[in-house]
């Protein structure tokens, strides 16, 4: 159990980080002198597309490992764990979902 809590941590943290690196690098790239709604948006955007490609590839990955192992080739250490990591993924992708939708069911009960 203290180890999946440790794991999910990591990948929290390495998340976190590659999109601060992308954003970091969508803002260096864009220029340092304005950085306006529009770009914000756009970095958002562009973290988030990263973020869900990258958790389709995790799904992709782990159907072409447990296809190996169903075909008797497979190393069951690396089905294993791309499975683990295919459902890591599926549940931070459903929590994100959640957040969003509560954020915006929030937003949509304000008064202005």
């Amino acid at each position: 159990m203290t180890s999946d809590i440790t794991t999910r941590s990591l990948d929290a943290l390495n998340a976190y980080g590659q999109t601060q690196q992308s954003m970091q690098s969508s803002t260096d790239a864009q220029g340092t002198g304005s950085t306006g709604g529009a770009d914000i948006v756009s970095g958002f955007t562009s973290a988030l597309d990263n973020a869900l490609k990258g958790a389709i590839q995790t799904g992709k990955t782990a159907e072409a490992q447990t296809a190996t192992g169903l075909s008797g080739k497979g190393n069951m250490t690396d089905i294993a764990t791309s499975v683990e990591e295919a459902k890591l993924t599926l549940q931070t992708v459903t929590t994100v979902r959640d957040r969003v939708v509560q954020a915006y069911q929030d937003v949509m009960k304000m008064s202005i």
